[in-house]
């Protein structure tokens, strides 16, 4: 009995070891409680906490506007009214528990397919917002449309490609008139990057908002907009080949060729191809010589220096310190995969600022759920200050005015975006605007008399061109508080204003267009075209700081050949151009083609948005309801189906089933959450079943879990002689033949409770019991001893059973904020330090050190890990020992001969208590670029390792023979080379071939091993 208990805690503990998932894994914290309330309106039930009246009505009007507009394209209806979930900012956005996975900085909405939610944060200009809020009640329509069709179900949605579905919301809700695209399709077109047919739109390097956009932009131009609900449909139904031939009349590759040469003609107009084009200045970084992804550069005072963000390492984004004059990389400034306090970087639109001595540099970051100001050494990269600035949750674009003394920032509060200045000296923030229009891109003049910035208020006032709203330049004395409008350009935007030496303003604008650089002076109220360039000056999106001015030294990201380069430039290398200050022309900005005749509905209802939109804020209406969780199905999967066998079978006539279902229930918001998993493999009493529930409604995540999991192992007994009583009174023997079917039921009930310092940190509690117990069946066949004929079966249950019972209470702190390539982590850290107490049967407790590092050095990756593992105390002893030679552990220990050679090696790798150190250089060789080396369809990466190891159960053991094993546990080691295989991410496959360095000489040769696990 005694060595069933310690079979049955050995299995035991391998089913309560906590998952990869578990046990490392990065955390979504919640670090406020949002007091929701709710509004109903004609076809929306909308929960948030604005406390703005006003924002709420305008984003109700704004969003039963689009219903109207969607509707009239893709005809159908909501009978339901659909849940909009609003967060007043990214980084209250970044926590919704709607969504179980990660919130990127780049991610302005997300619509949920089973219930419909559509959740998204109001954006830093009133153009941002109202465009997420269309893109995403376009995927509302889209998901209702396949959902509840008639043909059509959530398998459906898989052939839909992705730069379909993201395009049609793209299209949409912007129109054909988006400069941004346009410069995309010109930078193709100029590099004869075009996709050779719809395939390479899901597998190769374009991006599917563009992309897609510019594809619907064509059908439309051709077909008219009738055609995009039924092409949409019947993609779904019947994959995208066969729906254009059935909706369109043509094949799918004449679809192609047709709209790539419509693209080549159209924007053949405004860039030479083949031709290197001529650009002002200096090429300073490019992907050539750093990254393919440099932005947001930020010039020092004294215009010797400046910093960018670039991703070079390609798994975060990263600040550089680089020479004004050379483009020479001096140092990484700051890293989040180094700075475990950052949540994320705000790299997508905000560009940091030099404080008027060029010595310290100043961003935001996401850090505790708010927007913190960093303040760095430029030179050194130590951390200065850490600044909430209060009362601004959220803010972007900061600028260090010339005397030191206030950084102004445009903060986000409550729906509206201001002007706040923060004044370092006092700790104090100031208002300087307070208004419904947006104001960004805030810059210092040389005195810090006055501040200009980009204001959408003149478009608001006068109303949206095509749909939007522009940006404007505005100009602040900084004496009286007053902020003067720069009527220039009027329906373009026009951003990212910098003064130079002189006063006067350089900005971006797209007013013919493109995106170029202009001139004005604010004397003589001219206005110069500085750049006439064929792709554009522009950051990841229109929004993006591009430009950085000191004195006469320019810096601007150029976009094209598909990455971000920055050039530096003087002021008189620039051949400035008067232009009329009224002049606007968006002929490049349209995506083609423009035929007459075609029913165009939605760029029509996109240039009446404003008319519409007045008409309904007279008429919308706004009831507040009761908050009811609407505890509903949120998710649901399949094992495989469901199915019934019967019949005879090697285990005797039997009936047996084959499935399983699991389902996962949530309220509106995700903060409870219950999932039942349930599942069947065999007879019924091969059930398992698992239900769950977490409360994530506070900072203090908890939850709970019970479940009913078998284990099938099968024994093969052999024969044996038997005696069965043939008739009354006669007894014969028989040969029989017995297979034994063992099961090992695990019960187990647990809770746990989890504090996340931050998305990298967390502290860990938990407690368990579990109750094991055995059960074995044997099937038996009898045969004639003489003839071999079978003569008859039997099924009968053994008597006895061996049962187990178990407790734990734990506790952990985890750090995790690695970056994982295809088949293992490529940049960052890990590390888990626990301890866990048991009792029961067994009582001992157990202490674990786990701490790994992952140096990145283009294209390699050098890996570090350090682990011990041991059990103390109690009869920790006698539980079923740890084995050393695990592949996860030391590889190159798994052949049988190595221990037949000597005994003595076995022993040596077996104990209580386990130190294991590796190292390995990972090379990722097949997948995808630019991560990889070549593009393959099977993501595979190259290694070299050294793995050693140590395990014994007392510290003695290592120096003197150990009472238990007769061996000294001296360490061991081995060296290899493995490769890794990702199986379309369903499973990753490590042959390994290494080399056992502890064993003697006349067996120590290369062997052959397998792992079916991520790298560590």
């Amino acid at each position: 009995m005694r060595y069933a208990h310690l079979l049955l805690l050995a299995i035991g503990l391998l089913c309560t070891a906590p998952a990869e998932a578990q046990y490392f894994g990065r955390n979504k914290p919640r670090y406020q409680k949002h007091d929701f309330q709710v509004h109903e309106t004609a076809h929306f039930r909308i929960y948030d906490y604005l406390k703005n009246p006003d924002k709420l009505r305008e984003l109700a009007a704004s969003a039963e506007l689009w219903y109207r507009m969607h509707q009239a394209v893709l005809l159908d209806t909501f009978t339901q009214k659909n849940p909009l979930i609003i967060y007043n900012d990214h980084a209250g956005f970044q926590q919704t528990n709607t969504i179980m996975g990660d919130i990127g900085v780049g991610t302005g909405g997300v619509t949920e397919a089973l219930r419909n939610r559509v959740v998204f944060p109001v954006a830093m200009t009133n153009q941002q917002t109202h465009h997420v809020l269309g893109h995403e009640l376009v995927h509302a329509f889209q998901y209702k449309l396949i959902l509840e069709g008639d043909s059509t179900t959530m398998q459906n949605l898989g052939n839909l490609p992705l730069w379909m579905v993201e395009g049609l919301a793209e299209y949409l809700s912007i129109g054909r008139i988006d400069p941004h695209t346009a410069m995309w399709m010109r930078d193709a077109v100029k590099n004869d990057a075009l996709p050779k047919n719809f395939r390479d739109l899901s597998v190769g390097n374009f991006f599917p908002y563009r992309w897609g956009q510019a594809f619907w932009a064509y059908v439309t131009g051709v077909y008219g907009d009738a055609a995009i609900q039924p092409l949409f449909v019947n993609t779904a139904r019947f994959g995208l080949e066969g729906a254009i031939q059935l909706v369109l009349g043509t094949t799918a590759d004449s679809l192609s060729t047709a709209w790539t040469s419509t693209l080549r003609n159209h924007y053949g107009q405004w860039v030479s191809k083949g031709k290197k084009e001529r650009l002002p200045g200096k090429r300073l970084l490019s992907e050539e010589n750093f990254g393919s992804m440099n932005i947001s550069p930020s010039i020092s005072p004294d215009g010797k220096y400046f910093i960018f963000l670039s991703e070079r390492n390609l798994f975060s984004i990263d600040l550089y310190l680089a020479d004004a004059r050379t483009g020479r990389v001096l140092r990484k400034v700051a890293s989040s995969a180094q700075d475990g306090h950052i949540d994320q970087f705000d790299f997508i639109e905000s560009a940091g600022t030099w404080s008027p001595d060029s010595k310290r540099f100043a961003f935001d970051v996401y850090e505790q759920g708010r927007s913190v100001l960093i303040v760095k050494d430029a030179f050194s990269g130590k951390t200065v200050d850490r600044i909430p600035i209060p009362g601004v949750p959220e803010f972007s674009h900061p600028a260090w005015s010339p005397d030191g003394k206030t950084i102004v920032v445009c903060g986000l509060v409550n729906g509206q975006t201001d002007l706040y200045a923060y004044d370092l000296k006092t700790k104090k923030t100031r208002r300087l605007t307070n208004d419904r229009y947006a104001e960004i891109h805030p810059t210092w003049n040389r005195d810090g008399s006055v501040l200009a910035f980009a204001t959408d208020q003149l478009s608001v006032e006068r109303g949206r061109n095509d749909g939007a709203w522009r940006m404007n330049l505005a100009i602040m004395d900084m004496a009286n508080g007053y902020a003067e409008m720069l009527d220039i350009f009027p329906g373009a935007d026009n951003l990212n204003p910098q003064f130079d030496g002189q006063g006067n303003l350089y900005f971006l604008s797209n007013r013919d267009g493109l995106r170029n650089l202009y001139y004005y002076d604010r004397t003589t109220k001219q206005v110069f075209q500085a750049t006439t360039l064929e792709t554009g000056i522009s950051g990841i999106t229109p929004y993006a700081p591009a430009i950085a001015v000191s004195g006469d030294r320019i810096l601007y990201t150029y976009y094209a050949n598909g990455s971000y380069a920055i050039y530096q430039t003087r002021a008189e290398n620039l051949e400035k151009k008067e232009v009329n200050a009224l002049s606007v022309d968006m002929s490049p900005a349209a995506l083609p083609p423009f035929l007459p005749g075609k029913r165009d509905v939605v760029n029509t209802n996109l240039r009446l948005m404003d008319a519409n939109l007045k008409e309904g804020l007279d008429t919308v209406t706004l009831r507040q309801v009761p908050y009811r969780a609407n505890f509903s199905l949120s998710y649901m999967g399949g094992g495989g189906g469901i199915g019934v066998a019967t019949g005879n079978t090697s285990f005797g006539a039997t009936n047996s089933l084959a499935g399983g279902v699991d389902m996962l229930f949530d309220d509106i918001l995700g903060n409870n959450q219950l999932y039942v998993g349930l599942a069947v493999n065999g007879e019924i009493q091969d059930a398992a079943g698992i239900f769950s529930y977490i409360n994530n409604k506070s900072r203090w995540a908890w939850g709970g879990a019970f479940s009913h999991i078998p284990f099938r192992t099968v024994s093969y007994f052999g024969y044996r002689l038997t005696p069965l009583e043939v008739r009354p009174g006669v007894v014969d023997t028989f040969l029989e033949e017995v297979l034994g079917l063992e099961r090992l039921f695990q019960e187990r009930l647990s809770t746990f409770i989890m504090y996340p310092f931050s998305s990298t940190r967390r502290l860990e509690f938990g407690g368990a019991f579990e109750f094991f117990s055995t059960r074995t069946t044997e099937y038996s066949t009898f045969y004639d001893r003489f003839t071999f004929f079978p003569i008859g079966t039997r099924r009968q249950r053994v008597p006895g059973s061996a049962q187990l019972s178990l407790g734990s209470l734990n506790a952990a702190l985890v750090g995790d904020n690695a970056f994982f390539g295809f088949t293992a982590p490529m940049q960052g850290w890990r590390y888990r330090v626990g301890v866990e107490q048991f009792f029961g049967d067994f009582n001992f407790s157990t202490l674990l050190i786990d701490g790994r590092r992952y140096f990145r050095f283009r294209p390699f990756t050098l890996a570090l890990r350090s682990m011990s593992y041991g059990r103390f105390g109690g009869n920790s002893e006698q539980v079923f020992p740890l084995f050393l030679s695990n592949p996860w552990f030391v590889r190159g220990y798994g052949s049988r001969d190595l221990y037949t050679a000597d005994p003595q090696l076995a022993n040596r790798m077996i104990g209580s208590k386990m130190s294991v150190a590796n190292a390995e250089i990972r090379f990722p060789f097949l997948g995808r670029k630019p991560l990889s080396l070549a593009n393959f369809f099977l993501p595979v990466d190259l290694g070299v390792f050294a793995d050693g190891g140590v395990a014994f159960y007392d510290f003695s053991d290592m120096e003197q023979p150990s009472p238990r094993t007769g061996a000294i546990h001296q360490p061991i080691f081995s060296v290899g080379t493995s490769i890794r295989v990702n199986l379309f991410g369903a499973l990753i496959l490590e042959p390994y071939y290494a080399l056992p360095l502890s064993v003697k000489p006349e067996v120590r040769q290369w062997r052959w091993g397998f792992n079916i696990l991520p790298g560590w």
